[in-house]
């Protein structure tokens, strides 16, 4: 099997897993890996599950798509982001539905629990509305992610970024889980916010887990 077959059959079975694990359904959502000086893209309107590893489309960065199939209609939401952040392999766009439920309520997910540090920082952050697969989308998102990882779309969605496509599948399952106990917390009350010191202390401590270092200690008042 070559390399570029192998990485074709590994972004449709991640479109798969993510109807799966109930991030997406139907045809909605898209995902893509950064293949040499483009990225590879799932088509616009097939279901996943009638989709073969050929009907991926490869892009170039100026937009121009390769083959059979036309890319996803948020392919440039795409392109954008890998222009942006050279260290992403994979990006990842759905609609699961507690990020929804958030996203319609023009909602982010603030500092309630520390794995929110998991996209890079004290929040995620909500990216304003624009129509789907639009430049001034693209614009916006982009803008929300410039020092983070994922972020939440006005009535829209969500979008993450990160090295691969098993790594970004596990950080969109992640934010989905902490938009479900976030949204179910609201319905309780007022959900209290750690601190901007202790989650710069949840920043310090993921950054020595990732590197194999030892944990840090915790400052007093943290």
């Amino acid at each position: 099997m070559s390399g570029f077959f192998r990485q074709r059959r590994t972004l449709l079975d991640t479109a798969l897993a993510m109807n799966r694990q109930e991030l997406n359904q139907g045809m909605a959502g898209n995902v893509s890996i950064r293949v040499g000086n483009g990225f590879l893209i799932t088509p616009s309107a097939m279901p996943y599950e009638e989709c073969t590893p050929a009907d991926m489309v490869l892009l170039s960065m100026d937009g121009r798509p390769q083959g059979r199939r036309h890319p996803s209609s948020e392919w440039r939401l795409h392109r954008d982001l890998y222009l942006q952040h050279p260290e992403a392999g994979a990006v990842l766009h759905a609609h699961p539905p507690w990020c929804t439920v958030l996203a319609c309520l023009e909602r982010e997910i603030p500092a309630f629990h520390y794995m929110v540090a998991v996209a890079g920082g004290d929040s995620i952050p909500l990216a304003g509305y624009a129509a789907f697969g639009s430049a001034e989308l693209s614009a916006l998102v982009t803008q929300a992610l410039v020092d983070r990882t994922a972020c939440l779309m006005a009535h829209h969605g969500m979008v993450c970024f990160a090295g691969d496509l098993k790594e970004v599948l596990a950080l969109a399952v992640e934010v989905e889980n902490l938009a479900r106990i976030y949204a179910r917390a609201l319905q309780v009350g007022e959900v209290p916010l750690l601190s901007s010191g202790q989650m710069a202390g949840v920043m310090a401590r993921f950054a020595a887990y990732r590197h194999g270092g030892p944990l840090p200690e915790q400052e007093d008042g943290a």
